[in-house]
Protein backbone atom coordinates (compact mmCIF):
# COMPACT_ATOMS: atom_id res chain seq x y z
CA UNK A 1 0.00 0.00 0.00
CA UNK A 2 1.30 3.51 -0.90
CA UNK A 3 0.35 6.71 1.02
CA UNK A 4 0.60 10.15 -1.02
CA UNK A 5 0.24 13.07 0.53
CA UNK A 6 -0.09 16.69 -1.53
CA UNK A 7 0.13 20.08 -0.22
CA UNK A 8 -2.56 22.45 -1.21
CA UNK A 9 -2.83 26.22 -1.08
CA UNK A 10 -6.50 26.40 -0.09
CA UNK A 11 -8.01 24.91 3.87
CA UNK A 12 -11.13 24.58 2.08
CA UNK A 13 -10.25 22.27 -0.68
CA UNK A 14 -8.68 19.28 2.06
CA UNK A 15 -10.03 15.87 1.91
CA UNK A 16 -8.90 12.60 2.82
CA UNK A 17 -8.94 10.12 -0.80
CA UNK A 18 -8.34 6.54 -0.38
CA UNK A 19 -8.24 4.31 -3.48
CA UNK A 20 -8.59 0.17 -2.95
CA UNK A 21 -9.47 -2.44 -5.16
CA UNK A 22 -11.59 -3.40 -2.74
CA UNK A 23 -13.78 -2.00 0.41
CA UNK A 24 -11.75 -4.52 3.35
CA UNK A 25 -12.42 -4.72 6.85
CA UNK A 26 -8.96 -2.93 6.92
CA UNK A 27 -10.18 0.06 4.90
CA UNK A 28 -13.33 0.49 6.52
CA UNK A 29 -11.05 0.69 10.39
CA UNK A 30 -8.75 3.46 8.52
CA UNK A 31 -11.99 5.23 7.61
CA UNK A 32 -13.59 5.03 11.07
CA UNK A 33 -10.22 6.01 12.63
CA UNK A 34 -9.57 9.20 10.26
CA UNK A 35 -12.90 10.53 11.15
CA UNK A 36 -12.96 9.87 14.72
CA UNK A 37 -9.59 11.78 14.75
CA UNK A 38 -11.20 14.39 12.88
CA UNK A 39 -14.64 15.04 15.20
CA UNK A 40 -11.84 16.91 17.66
CA UNK A 41 -12.18 17.18 21.39
CA UNK A 42 -15.57 16.71 22.56
CA UNK A 43 -16.90 18.18 26.46
CA UNK A 44 -19.35 16.84 28.52
CA UNK A 45 -21.33 18.83 31.22
CA UNK A 46 -20.52 16.91 34.23
CA UNK A 47 -22.57 18.27 37.79
CA UNK A 48 -20.53 17.74 41.52
CA UNK A 49 -22.87 19.88 43.69
CA UNK A 50 -23.54 22.97 42.46
CA UNK A 51 -20.83 23.17 40.29
CA UNK A 52 -20.93 22.48 36.57
CA UNK A 53 -18.00 21.35 34.84
CA UNK A 54 -17.13 20.93 31.17
CA UNK A 55 -14.41 18.53 30.98
CA UNK A 56 -13.31 16.80 27.53
CA UNK A 57 -14.36 13.01 26.92
CA UNK A 58 -11.01 11.95 26.42
CA UNK A 59 -10.25 12.23 30.49
CA UNK A 60 -12.60 10.22 31.29
CA UNK A 61 -12.33 6.64 32.21
CA UNK A 62 -16.16 5.29 32.34
CA UNK A 63 -18.87 5.59 32.88
CA UNK A 64 -21.10 3.40 35.54
CA UNK A 65 -25.02 3.43 36.67
CA UNK A 66 -25.32 3.69 40.79
CA UNK A 67 -28.87 3.54 42.03
CA UNK A 68 -30.37 5.63 39.58
CA UNK A 69 -27.51 8.05 38.55
CA UNK A 70 -24.99 7.89 35.92
CA UNK A 71 -21.14 8.92 36.85
CA UNK A 72 -18.13 9.85 34.96
CA UNK A 73 -15.41 9.00 36.75
CA UNK A 74 -12.27 10.28 36.09
CA UNK A 75 -8.66 9.86 37.31
CA UNK A 76 -9.12 11.15 40.76
CA UNK A 77 -12.50 11.59 41.01
CA UNK A 78 -16.34 10.77 39.95
CA UNK A 79 -19.29 13.33 38.52
CA UNK A 80 -22.74 13.14 37.92
CA UNK A 81 -24.11 13.05 34.17
CA UNK A 82 -27.42 14.00 33.36
CA UNK A 83 -27.54 11.40 30.44
CA UNK A 84 -28.39 7.77 30.46
CA UNK A 85 -26.26 4.72 29.23
CA UNK A 86 -28.11 4.43 26.15
CA UNK A 87 -27.98 7.93 25.12
CA UNK A 88 -24.18 7.84 26.22
CA UNK A 89 -23.57 5.46 23.90
CA UNK A 90 -24.81 7.30 20.66
CA UNK A 91 -22.68 10.31 21.37
CA UNK A 92 -19.42 9.67 22.84
CA UNK A 93 -16.63 8.73 20.16
CA UNK A 94 -15.82 5.15 19.58
CA UNK A 95 -12.74 4.23 21.73
CA UNK A 96 -15.60 4.08 24.27
CA UNK A 97 -17.71 0.69 24.19
CA UNK A 98 -20.00 -0.72 26.70
CA UNK A 99 -18.73 -3.36 28.80
CA UNK A 100 -21.59 -4.31 31.25
CA UNK A 101 -25.26 -3.33 31.70
CA UNK A 102 -24.25 -0.38 34.35
CA UNK A 103 -20.71 0.13 32.43
CA UNK A 104 -19.17 1.88 29.34
CA UNK A 105 -15.58 2.25 29.28
CA UNK A 106 -12.89 4.26 27.49
CA UNK A 107 -10.61 1.70 25.86
CA UNK A 108 -7.77 4.37 25.27
CA UNK A 109 -7.19 3.94 29.29
CA UNK A 110 -7.27 0.20 29.67
CA UNK A 111 -4.26 -0.77 31.42
CA UNK A 112 -4.78 -4.10 32.14
CA UNK A 113 -7.51 -7.01 31.99
CA UNK A 114 -7.78 -9.79 34.65
CA UNK A 115 -9.62 -12.82 32.96
CA UNK A 116 -11.55 -14.60 35.01
CA UNK A 117 -13.56 -17.96 33.63
CA UNK A 118 -16.77 -17.82 35.73
CA UNK A 119 -17.43 -14.93 36.14
CA UNK A 120 -16.83 -11.14 35.48
CA UNK A 121 -12.89 -10.30 34.29
CA UNK A 122 -11.08 -7.29 35.84
CA UNK A 123 -10.26 -4.17 34.08
CA UNK A 124 -7.75 -1.89 35.41
CA UNK A 125 -6.64 2.12 34.08
CA UNK A 126 -3.75 3.42 33.37
CA UNK A 127 -2.67 6.02 35.97
CA UNK A 128 -6.05 5.52 38.40
CA UNK A 129 -6.78 3.13 41.56
CA UNK A 130 -10.14 2.85 39.79
CA UNK A 131 -11.18 -0.44 38.54
CA UNK A 132 -14.35 -2.07 36.53
CA UNK A 133 -15.90 -5.82 35.66
CA UNK A 134 -16.90 -6.55 32.07
CA UNK A 135 -19.18 -9.22 31.92
CA UNK A 136 -18.37 -12.24 30.25
CA UNK A 137 -20.80 -11.21 27.32
CA UNK A 138 -18.79 -8.47 26.17
CA UNK A 139 -15.26 -9.53 27.08
CA UNK A 140 -14.33 -11.13 23.68
CA UNK A 141 -15.41 -7.65 22.22
CA UNK A 142 -13.56 -6.05 24.38
CA UNK A 143 -10.46 -7.46 23.68
CA UNK A 144 -10.96 -7.46 20.06
CA UNK A 145 -10.99 -3.65 19.98
CA UNK A 146 -8.81 -3.38 22.12
CA UNK A 147 -5.52 -5.64 19.82
CA UNK A 148 -7.32 -3.42 16.95
CA UNK A 149 -6.12 -0.48 18.51
CA UNK A 150 -3.01 -1.06 19.55
CA UNK A 151 -2.24 -2.30 16.13
CA UNK A 152 -3.47 1.49 14.30
CA UNK A 153 -1.84 3.26 16.45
Amino acid sequence: MKIHIELIEDDNDEEIVIKTKDITKEIKDIQKFIQNRLKGVKRLVLYKGEEELYVPVENILFFETSEDSVYAHTKNDAYMVKHRLYELEKELPEYFMRVSKSTIINITKVMSIQKNLTSSSLVRFMNSVKEVYVSRMYYKELKLRLHERSYYE
